[in-house]
């Protein structure tokens, strides 16, 4: 049988309606058009599917079998149309979302949440990686889009601030270093470190401009939490790099002192990165722009 959504929604409205007429009004159809369609859906069933009465028609034991499966059919395709529209819209699908260590722990979850929540068929996969490689991601067309640091440079790409990113040093109570409220990076090459595990995208970037200084860190220890790196550093086992906003945030339990870092490097923003705003897909658009992109 060779029907048609039209066919099959013409049957429906016939059957609910009690007439080829009724039925022909409701699916809005001419009656010559809808009388044809009908006969041509006997036609290819080889059988009987309306019995014509006075009063109307009345549908056979065949076309009570066609009836069932086409409320089926079209229920599948109102529930297909639906999940497409929830894809279009952003409502629906997985989002792969590339962002630095500080964009994780202290951007995005409270500024994804919301979102998320009025989302429940939506998933979000977040992936750590270096601002540097974030950025060769979304050139090279392998991920949509990021959050970085500025300090990074994106030729070709769009990057629009969204949060300060400064990091800063912090450093156990009276050491030597409290007398210098701001210090070079270069300065305390040769200092013990306390550092965060490996596979940190903010370790690996402070480890890289160490190595471009000609050097590499000392760490005494490497932690996998922020407030790890701040108790260490609270009991004099060396000292840390760190977000400004989790030296502060972290302040209040550790006893350390915080250090500004001159370091153009150090004295970042976090920003969305994409190529293309146009050339986006309507679901991350609609997360960039509740990031705070201002969608040009």
């Amino acid at each position: 049988m060779r029907l048609d959504l039209v066919d099959l929604n013409l049957f429906l409205c016939i059957v609910d309606a009690g007439s080829i007429t009724a039925g022909a009004k409701r699916a809005s159809l001419a009656l010559a058009s809808a009388s044809e369609r009908v006969r041509k859906i006997e036609s290819d069933a080889g059988v009987a599917l309306m019995e014509r009465q006075p009063r109307g028609v009345v549908t056979t034991e065949a076309g009570e079998a066609l009836a069932h499966h086409a409320r089926l059919i079209l229920r599948q395709q109102a529930m297909l149309k639906g999940e497409l529209h929830d894809f279009a819209v952003g409502a629906r699908g997985t989002l792969h979302l590339y962002a630095n260590t500080v964009a994780l722990t202290e951007f995005l979850p409270s500024r994804l949440a919301p979102w998320l929540a009025e989302r429940p068929r939506l998933r979000i996969e977040l992936k750590e990686r270096t601002s540097a490689d974030i950025i060769r991601a979304v050139a090279s067309g392998l991920a949509e889009a990021g959050i970085v640091s500025d300090a990074i440079k994106a030729q070709g790409l769009q990057l629009q601030p969204v949060m300060k990113d400064h990091l800063a040093l912090i450093v156990p109570p009276k050491h030597a270093l409290t007398q210098y409220p701001k210090v070079r990076f270069m300065d305390v090459l040769e200092q013990p470190f306390v550092g965060l595990a490996q596979g940190s995208a903010l370790q690996d970037h402070i480890n890289d401009q160490a190595r471009a200084a000609g050097r590499l860190l000392d760490f005494r220890i490497r932690m996998k939490t922020y407030e790890g790196v701040c108790e260490m550093v609270s009991h004099g086992i060396g000292i840390g790099i760190l977000p400004q906003s989790v030296a502060r945030h972290y302040s209040r339990r550790h006893a350390y002192e915080t250090l500004v870092l001159t370091d153009a490097w150090a004295r970042r923003q976090l920003c969305l990165c994409f190529r293309n705003w146009k050339a986006l897909s309507a679901p991350m658009q609609s997360l960039l722009a509740h990031l705070g992109a201002s969608g040009e």
